[in-house]
C-alpha cells in the first residue's frame, strides 16, 4: 500500500512541476504576442475539456482545463488562416519567430535562474563515506590503512550478495582544503585524487562523534590507480553547503544550464542512435526519478531536477520537428525562403503527423521504463 501511495505521490508531483514548467513556457509566448499586438483568444492551464473560465480581459479569457498535462496559448491565426491584420499568421517574419522562440528562452531563463540561486545560496558540496577500507590481496598496506582510516561495521549484505555497512565510518569533507559541489559531479574527490598519483594531499576527515581533523596521506602511483588512488569503499552522499557572491553564483549557473542543455542534446542523439534499446527515460521513468530525489535527498535537489527539466523542455521544443516550436519555426523559414506558402491542409497534416509519432516514441520509450523498474534499475 505504501508503494501504492508513493508512486501516486511522485505522479502528482511530475504532473505538477510540468504543468508548471509548460504554463511558464506558454506565458512566454503570450506576453511576447500581446506586446507584438497580436490577438490572443485564450491562454489556458490543462488541456481541454474546459472546467472553468476563471478571468477574463478585453479579448483573452484565462482557463483551467481538465487534462492536468500542460497549457496553451491561442491565438488568432495560429493555424495559417486570418484576414485580422492582428493575427498571428499576418505578422512579419521577425515577430513571428520572436514569439515562437519566447517559450523556449523563458524555461532556458528559468533555468538559469534556478540554478544561480542554488549556486549561490545551497550548493550541496560531496562528502565522500568511507564504507569499507579493505586490505589488498598481497597484504600490503592500502594509503587508507597506513594514515589510519576507518570504515563502518559491517551489518549484512544487499540483494546482490554485496556487503553493507553501518555510518561508523570516517567520512571526508574536504581535500586539500577543496569541497566539491557534489552537482558537478559527486565523484570529483575520486577524480580529484586520481589526477595526482604518488603524491601527497591533505584530508579533511570527520569521525562518527562530528570529530575532524586533518590527514596527510600519499596517494597510490600510477601503477597501482585500479586498486584506487586511496585503497577505500566509497559512498559519495551530500554534505553541508556552500554560498558564493552574486557574480560567481550566475557563472555557475548559466554553466550548469549549458551543461545540462549539451547533457540532453546528447542523450538525444544516443536515442537516435540506439532506438531499439532507448537510454532514456520517458514519463514513467522520470516519475521514478523524482520519486527518489524526493525521499533520498534535501529538498535542494528536487529544485535542481525542476531546473533540468526546464533546460530539457527548452531543448525539446527548439528541434526542428513538429509540431513542436522549432517545427513550426522551420515551416515558417522555408516559407520566407521559397517565396511559397505551405497550404494549411498540408501544414496541419505535417504537425498531426509529428503530434502521433511523438506520441507513440513516448508509449515505447515507457515500454522500457516498465521495464527497468521491474528489473530494479
Amino acid at each position: 500500500m505504501a508503494d501504492v501511495v508513493n508512486g501516486f505521490v511522485n505522479v502528482v508531483l511530475l504532473l505538477a512541476i510540468l504543468v508548471g514548467l509548460v504554463v511558464i513556457h506558454e506565458f512566454g509566448h503570450f506576453v511576447t504576442a500581446r506586446l507584438a499586438r497580436v490577438r490572443v483568444h485564450e491562454f489556458g492551464i490543462g488541456f481541454p475539456p474546459r472546467a472553468k473560465v476563471f478571468a477574463r480581459d478585453s479579448e483573452t479569457i484565462y482557463t483551467l482545463n481538465w487534462l492536468p498535462i500542460g497549457g496553451f496559448v491561442r491565438l488568432e491565426g495560429e493555424e495559417g488562416e486570418s484576414e485580422d491584420p492582428r493575427s498571428f499568421v499576418r505578422q512579419s517574419l521577425r515577430t513571428r519567430l520572436v514569439i515562437l522562440v519566447a517559450g523556449v528562452a523563458m524555461n532556458l531563463v528559468l533555468a538559469i535562474v534556478i540554478m544561480t540561486l542554488i549556486a549561490g545560496f545551497a550548493d550541496p558540496t560531496t562528502t565522500v563515506k568511507i564504507y569499507e577500507v579493505p586490505a589488498d590481496d598481497d597484504g600490503t598496506p592500502s594509503p587508507a590503512q597506513v594514515v589510519g582510516l576507518r570504515g563502518g561495521r559491517q551489518i549484512g549484505t544487499d540483494r546482490n550478495g554485496e556487503p553493507t555497512f553501518d555510518e561508523s565510518g570516517d567520512t571526508i569533507v574536504a581535500i586539500d582544503g577543496i569541497r566539491f559541489p557534489y552537482l558537478d559531479g559527486p565523484d570529483a574527490p575520486t577524480r580529484y585524487m586520481r589526477e595526482r598519483p604518488g603524491q601527497a594531499v591533505t584530508l579533511s576527515v570527520q569521525t562518527a562523534d562530528g570529530t575532524q581533523r586533518d590527514v596527510p596521506v600519499t596517494l597510490r602511483g600510477t601503477d597501482e590507480l585500479e586498486k584506487g588512488a586511496l585503497g577505500i569503499r566509497p559512498a559519495f552522499l551530500p554534505g553541508e553547503n556552500l554560498s558564493r557572491d552574486p557574480g560567481e553564483a550566475i557563472s555557475v549557473g548559466v554553466r550548469r544550464t549549458v551543461e545540462a542543455c549539451t547533457l540532453i542534446l546528447r542523450g538525444l542523439a544516443d536515442l537516435v542512435a540506439n532506438l531499439t534499446q532507448p537510454p532514456v527515460a520517458g514519463p514513467i521513468g522520470i516519475a521514478q526519478a523524482v520519486g527518489t530525489v524526493r525521499t533520498e535527498y534535501p529538498p535542494i535537489f528536487l529544485a535542481y531536477l525542476v531546473a533540468l527539466l526546464s533546460a530539457n523542455l527548452a531543448v525539446v521544443n527548439i528541434l526542428p520537428f513538429p509540431p513542436m516550436d522549432g517545427g513550426r519555426i522551420a515551416v515558417s523559414l522555408i516559407q520566407a525562403v521559397t517565396g511559397n506558402r505551405v497550404s494549411v491542409a498540408l501544414e496541419r497534416a505535417v504537425y498531426l503527423t509529428g503530434f502521433v509519432l511523438l506520441m507513440a516514441l513516448i508509449v515505447w520509450i515507457s515500454y522500457f521504463d516498465i521495464q527497468r523498474l521491474g528489473a530494479g534499475t
